[in-house]
């Protein structure tokens, strides 16, 4: 007999859809499905997969030997004529494979009694009877959601939408750039270093990225605003060398906005991942705050539950807020600011970036934080570059 009433219904299943299930399937009086659009758990695989092992420890995850791919230990920024290198030895910084982390948690949720399906999506979602609230906030337990699904239509009291930038787009159309990455064997990718390239002519707003995954493989990519992503690679790979053979070519749009407003929308509707924003305004990576988007919304409708009392929901948005707020607050600004420079302008700035800067970065630095490392990079030397540089970069432009 198919079930077709539970708690929580959870809609996407990535990182933080799966980690929202595992955190509401702990407590077994507690039912929770979830529907994964795809036809398995971690396809198509868009991100870069970097992540620190002390980030993946706070998500209740240790990496296991399918889902780790490479030590990074170190990373080479580049402009077109100045670069400088940070050393990520002590930031315990790790390449994974998406496809199987994702799969990693959702065997953490089933184990614990999640439901998850593949091939199912949302179609369409509807009210139920208004709930009925008294001062105290507590509410009666009545099935406050009717999910058409690919399945059939199934009830729940709680609805979680972890569908990502499909989901994003619709509310929020702003901060989206094209992105394409690909999977490329070649005998020039340093083993152990990941390198960017910024190039405002080539990569408005963002920047090309190589992410090396060990035995000369690695997850090349760019993006950038209004810019043909296909033509890109092709010329940063050819740039590179003529050596080089793709396995794999992905194309989707990436965020860099910083999150939405609201995090919880209507009647028991919570967001998280990148349906939120919780994607970092510098790289479009979030599979810490994301993670975490994910894991306080999950026990935020635990308590809810337990407590009868829809209050218990505001956990969610408020614990994110207090570890990510500022941070993505920072990041924007520093998105912001490189957004308005020109190439000439990327290169003075890079040329301000001292040795013990480095070091200390290197020391004190936190690979899921970027805002302290960006802060030490943007000192007081280099204020009066960037003023400089936004002044001249604007004069060049209108020439």
């Amino acid at each position: 007999m198919n079930r077709t009433k539970y708690d929580v219904v959870v809609v996407g299943g990535s990182v933080s859809g799966l980690l929202a299930a595992r955190e509401i399937a702990s407590k077994s009086s507690i039912s929770v499905k979830v529907l994964e659009a795809d036809h398995e758990i971690g396809t198509p695989e868009h991100c870069g997969g970097l992540v620190s092992l002390s980030g993946l420890r706070k998500l209740g995850i240790v990496p296991s030997s399918r889902t780790f791919r490479n030590h990074i230990a170190r990373a080479k920024i580049y402009s077109r004529h100045s670069s400088f290198e940070v050393d990520a030895k002590l930031q315990d910084v790790v390449a994974i494979d998406r496809r199987e982390l994702d799969k990693q948690i959702a065997f953490q949720a089933q184990k614990l009694g999640a439901e998850i399906t593949t091939m199912n999506s949302m179609k369409s979602v509807s009210t139920c009877p208004k709930l009925v609230e008294s001062q105290s906030h507590k509410v009666e337990n009545e099935f406050t959601h009717a999910v058409g699904t690919t399945e059939g239509t199934v009830y729940c009291k709680y609805l979680v939408d972890a569908r990502g930038l499909s989901s994003l787009i619709r509310r929020h159309r702003t901060g989206i750039l094209p992105s394409g990455q690909y999977e490329v064997f070649a005998p020039w990718i340093d083993p152990d270093t990941v390198e960017l390239y910024f190039d405002a002519d080539k990569y408005p707003g963002f920047f090309a990225w190589i992410i090396p995954l060990g035995d000369n493989k690695a997850k090349i990519g760019v993006a950038g605003r209004d810019i043909n992503i296909v033509s890109s690679i092709s010329s940063f790979l050819e740039s590179k060398g003529s050596s080089y053979s793709i396995s794999r070519k992905i194309f989707a749009p990436i965020y860099v906005s910083g999150p939405i407003r609201h995090f919880i929308d209507d009647h028991r509707f919570l967001i998280v991942g990148d349906a939120a924003g919780q994607t970092k305004p510098t790289t479009a990576g979030g599979i810490l705050s994301s993670g975490m988007g994910g894991m306080f919304a999950g026990r935020a409708i635990v308590s809810a539950i337990e407590q009868e009392d829809d209050s218990f929901l505001n956990n969610y948005p408020n614990q994110w807020h207090s570890i990510f707020g500022f941070e993505f607050k920072k990041l924007i600004l520093a998105r912001k600011i490189f957004e308005h420079l020109d190439n000439k302008a990327i290169d003075e700035l890079f040329s301000t970036v001292s040795q013990p800067t480095l070091a200390r970065i290197s020391q004190d630095g936190e690979f899921d934080f970027h805002s302290a490392p960006l802060s030490l990079i943007l000192n007081v030397k280099s204020t009066s570059s960037i003023v400089k540089g936004l002044l001249e970069s604007r004069l060049r432009r209108a020439k």
